[in-house]
């Protein structure tokens, strides 16, 4: 295989930095700093020199080298790319939540974001921002999930938490817990459910996945006696999509679901809501766990923790969630290619009676 053919085979990962008060480039640098990484894809970094210098003396890492370049066009094989985002030296404030570090975070994932709808890169994994500092520079949405999914044209993304056998999809996301149950509806939890059994097909590879989903209330409601969305909403929306063929089951308890090892023997969990979902799954794989945006025509991974100002620019950081979004990100690119060749040229059923 040529250089060219070999280039062309490798996956070109972006990354947005994240707030750079934060622990973001930090993870960013240790996750590449192993070269044995640039055997398998093309990292593009939206940044720029000068920042990730001052995070990488900050830590005093070894191993981290990357070439500036000025479009994503540009960007080599074997290297880390960095593509010139802003030419300024911003004032990074470690630990510090404000405005300055939410400008370049968004210029980050902007660059990044308009490139990945391009095809300059394949995947995009995000390293974390802070909510409050990003809004203060104009961000003007809840997180990376509705920004993504409203630049893709999609009403709503699908939240999965990944690792390894273990992914937590979400029914709701970002909304304060008074406001939840009264969003939730039979509609929105099946077309939840259908939504996760395409992604566990399409980009997970699972042919036949089988998918719990759990209750809202304590106990699943008790029947009844701690709450009714189990029996009005949740429940007639498993049975409606199991007569479309999809392998649903529950609803179930959260608490007695995560505790046994009732979990080992699904594909996909669907939780009502963000804590009921996260809270389990960080406590069972905060180190490996990985953030995927499913649903969108486009590829995108995070790690599952957030900025954590009150360790950034100590070398405390663990690259390992990081290194699992990129990793993971490359599989489900593979997996969604692979899924269109495929169905691309299905074998043609012949005519009866010929030979």
């Amino acid at each position: 295989m040529d250089n060219d053919k070999r280039k062309s085979s490798k996956i070109k990962v972006g990354i947005s930095l994240g707030d750079i008060n934060g622990i973001g480039p930090e993870v960013v640098i240790k996750a590449l700093s192993d070269n044995r990484i640039l055997q398998d894809c093309i990292p593009v970094i939206y940044g720029n020199a000068k920042t990730l210098n001052h995070h990488k003396k900050t830590i005093e890492i070894e191993g981290f080298n990357f070439m500036s370049v000025k479009d994503a066009d540009e960007v080599k094989s074997k290297k880390i790319n960095v593509v010139s985002t802003w030419e300024d030296e911003p004032e990074i404030e470690f630990g510090k939540s404000n405005e300055l570090g939410g400008k370049y975070a968004y210029l980050s994932l902007e660059k990044a974001t308009q490139d990945l709808a391009v095809n300059k890169i394949d995947v995009l994994v995000t390293a974390p921002i802070s909510k409050e500092g990003i809004m203060k520079a104009g961000f003007q949405f809840i997180g990376h999930t509705e920004y993504l999914a409203d630049k893709a044209g999609v009403d709503e993304a699908l939240m999965i938490m990944v690792s390894d056998n273990l992914r937590v999809a979400l029914v709701t996301t970002h909304m304060p817990l008074k406001e939840v149950s009264e969003t939730l509806t039979r509609e929105k939890v099946q077309n939840k459910i259908k939504q996760l059994d395409q992604v566990l097909k399409v980009d997970f590879g699972i042919q036949r996945p089988k998918i719990a989903v759990l209750g809202f209330n304590p106990h699943a409601g008790e029947n009844g006696k701690m709450g009714d969305e189990e029996a009005k909403v949740i429940l007639p929306a498993v049975n409606n999509v199991k007569a479309d063929g999809i392998l649903a089951f529950g609803p179930y308890p959260s608490d007695g679901f995560f505790g046994s090892a009732a979990r080992s023997k699904f594909d996909g969990i669907l939780a009502m809501y963000h804590d009921q979902g996260l809270t389990p799954f960080k406590a069972l794989a905060f180190d490996s766990g990985v953030n995927y945006t499913a649903g969108l025509p486009i590829v995108r991974t995070s790690p599952d923790h957030g900025t954590a100002f009150d360790i950034a620019g100590q070398d405390k950081a663990s690259a390992d969630s990081f290194r699992a979004a990129i990793y993971t990100a490359m599989d489900i690119y593979r997996n969604r290619k692979q899924h269109r060749e495929i169905n691309a040229n299905p074998l043609q059923e012949q005519a009866k009676g010929k030979k």
